[in-house]
């Protein structure tokens, strides 16, 4: 827990480990990547429900002349589309070269982003290759504190502790998602367990009828076999 008492801020051990476990899960990242005209790149993303969400990304086209990647022109457009874990779009979007998009999830689980550039001024370069930047940020990481700062009019003091806050509140919601998926997982193997032990009584059943009934059908034919 947080607490505020005489200026000062307390807070218990158990926050403390939260919060150094929060930064361990690094839920911001950045990379980049190449894609052809028209080509379309999609990522997973496993996100908690009730969770914020702000991708930002840049472009850059490959110039034969400089032999490097420069700056795209203006014009340059890039699709952004975004599916919840039930492939429903949540957010379909058409922005420029440099673009910013956001999204709240409302369902725990593995979101799709998908990236594709429908330009044909590609095609001006040599191979129409193009190079994203894209950074992704989760959770209380996608604010903005000095900002917030600067609107609510928080202290140094009252901003920590808004930061602490919202990481706590992150923490739980990540244990609440393995929770989620922890259930998941448990269903599933129990539903293959019983599944299995199904087949293997269908198995020892037929079995069991295959050797009743060779005992029926051949048992009288060594029978006369012996007679004669």
């Amino acid at each position: 827990t947080i607490a505020v008492s005489d200026g000062v801020i307390m807070v218990s051990v158990s926050s403390v480990g939260m919060v150094l476990l929060l930064a361990l899960i690094s839920p911001s990242q950045a990379l980049y990547f190449h894609i052809g005209e028209t080509e379309k790149k999609c990522f997973i993303e496993e996100i908690p429900d009730e969770t914020m969400v702000i991708g930002k990304y840049r472009t850059q086209l490959w110039d034969k002349h400089t032999g490097s990647f420069l700056p795209s022109t203006p014009g340059l457009g890039m699709h952004v589309e975004i599916k919840d874990p039930d492939t429903k779009i949540i957010l379909s979007r058409q922005y420029g070269s440099d673009g910013r998009f956001t999204f709240t999830s409302h369902t725990p689980g593995e979101h799709q982003i998908c990236l594709h550039s429908n330009s044909t001024k590609m095609a001006l370069f040599a191979g129409g290759k193009l190079r994203v930047h894209l950074d992704i940020q989760v959770g209380e990481h996608a604010n903005n504190y000095p900002e917030i700062a600067a609107k609510d009019k928080l202290t140094e003091l009252q901003l920590r502790v808004r930061q602490l806050l919202d990481q706590v509140e992150q923490i739980q919601k990540e244990q609440n998602y393995q929770r989620y998926r922890e259930e998941r997982f448990r269903m599933t193997s129990e539903s293959t367990n019983q599944r299995v032990l199904w087949w293997s009584i269908a198995q020892t059943l037929i079995l069991i009828l295959t050797g009743i009934w060779q005992m029926k059908h051949l048992r009288p034919r060594n029978w006369c076999r012996r007679r004669l």
